[in-house]
């Protein structure tokens, strides 16, 4: 007795109301996901397991399909298997990689990249180019190793971690009166980590914050 209206609710939930009574297979793929996980959530499971739920989407549907497993969360513990970490990043509140069918790392993304940088890095962006910059910030003290951005104009500085060298940097730059357009930290991505992991974990090594290895 209870279907119609836990029906009407899924419909309006999945933003499905323009499209009800049409036929599935004249909907675009975004509405036929949204039919998907309208199926899935019909009968309000405790957990939704999805497999690569926005493949084959445009930009602004991979967006809305996000948004909406986003607003899910509250109500569904969500178990999500991409090989897309930038949408792992942007949906998961929590990461497990796997490496050879195992677990190699259990956590949050910011506290993953956290846990595994070796260094702080900064990005750099002047305003007028000056053919001495670079050597002068391999002496700012922590900086380990400078190297050229994606234009002439902005520099990449690996540094010391717990080591902040951004008063020094704004003197620098100051001094050699070339103008500061940006300054802004690099955290280390989620792609990042998963290079670390897979590259430096064996099948049999530790793991990072799985059961049975460190914490």
């Amino acid at each position: 007795d209870q279907l119609p209206e836990r029906m009407d609710t899924i419909i309006a939930q999945t933003g499905l109301a323009d499209v009800r009574g049409r036929v599935i297979g004249h909907l675009s793929r975004g509405y036929r996901q949204r039919v998907g996980l309208a199926q899935a959530l019909l009968h309000n499971p405790p957990v939704l397991i999805l497999d690569e739920p926005t493949t084959g989407l445009d930009p602004n549907q991979i967006i809305e399909i996000r948004e909406l497993i986003k607003s899910l969360a509250g109500s569904h513990t969500i178990i999500l298997s991409t090989h897309l970490l930038a949408e792992a990043t942007a949906i998961c509140q929590r990461v497990i990689i796997l490496h050879h069918g195992r677990i190699v790392a259990v956590d949050t993304p910011e506290q993953l990249g956290a846990k595994l940088r070796e260094s702080e890095t900064l990005s750099l962006t002047v305003k007028q180019s000056d053919p001495g910059l670079l050597e002068a910030l391999h002496h700012i003290p922590g900086v380990i190793r400078v190297s050229q951005g994606a234009t002439p104009l902005t520099y990449v500085l690996d540094t010391q971690i717990g080591r902040d060298i951004r008063e020094e940097l704004t003197q620098l730059v100051v001094s050699r009166n070339v103008g500061l357009l940006e300054l802004k930290t690099q955290p280390l991505t989620l792609e990042d980590a998963f290079k670390v992991l897979t590259q430096t974990i064996t099948p049999s090594g530790p793991s990072i914050g799985a059961p049975g290895g460190p914490h």
